[in-house]
Parts: structure tokens; C-alpha cells; sequence
């Protein structure tokens, strides 16, 4: 990870969480480190309100068996006590209709503390 000896350890462990848990494929703990009032945009398109994120994701882990999603290369754009902005590269493989796919990317994130905890505000991804 670029810069993380400046980075919070509270920061770089909330994004190892949430990459955990976006491998486990579980849409219901994944979501809890989202903002209600998140945005997420995904190449396939933009996504406001946890609701229609959590929808978008449910559709990708269906569509795609057996993935494991893996970021690297992060830089912390930005860190504070309250919010951050991390940008990285992200890379993907699994099963699509039977056959082996994979696909790589670019994303940011921001996130916010709120109630004493760290959540996912926004994701941009782009392939």
C-alpha cells in the first residue's frame, strides 16, 4: 500500500473488511459498511441510495461464481479523523455463464465517519 505509514491503521484495516467481505459474497454484511445515503459508480452505471447499490452488487455476485476480487496499489489521497479518500487498482476472476472471466480496474472511494464509525460514502469503478 502507497502511504500507508501516514494512513490511519483504522482506515487500512476498514478497507481490508471491506474487501473481506465483498470476497465472502455476502450482500447483508458487506452493506453495513455503506452510507444509507451512498453513491456508487460502476461502468455499468450509477447507483444512488443503499438500496439501489445493494441491488447492483447482489446482481454482480449472481452473475459471477465463484469471484475473488482483490485491490492493490492503493494511495490515500486524502485522511483525516473523519474522512478519507483512497484510489487503487482492482482485478477480478471468476465463472460467467460457465466460462472462466476476469476483468481490472481503476477505483476511489470516500469515506465518512459517522456515529463513531467508518463508512463507504462513495465508490467510483472503472474498467
Amino acid at each position: 500500500m502507497d502511504n500507508s505509514e501516514s494512513t490511519p491503521a483504522e482506515l487500512i484495516a476498514f478497507m481490508a473488511d471491506y474487501d473481506r467481505r465483498a470476497n465472502a459474497h455476502d450482500v447483508e454484511r458487506w452493506r453495513e459498511l455503506v452510507a444509507d445515503d451512498a453513491s456508487f459508480w460502476f461502468t455499468d452505471g450509477s447507483y444512488e441510495g443503499i438500496e439501489a447499490i445493494t441491488a447492483a452488487v447482489q446482481r454482480t455476485f449472481d452473475q459471477i461464481r465463484d469471484e475473488v476480487y482483490t485491490i492493490s496499489d492503493l494511495h490515500w489521497v486524502y485522511a483525516s479523523t473523519d474522512f478519507a479518500v483512497v484510489r487503487y487498482r482492482f482485478h477480478w476472476v471468476g465463472f460467467v455463464d460457465g466460462q472462466q472471466r476476469e476483468g481490472r480496474g481503476r477505483g476511489t472511494n470516500s469515506m465518512a465517519k459517522r456515529d463513531g464509525r467508518w463508512q463507504m460514502v462513495h465508490e467510483h469503478l472503472s474498467t
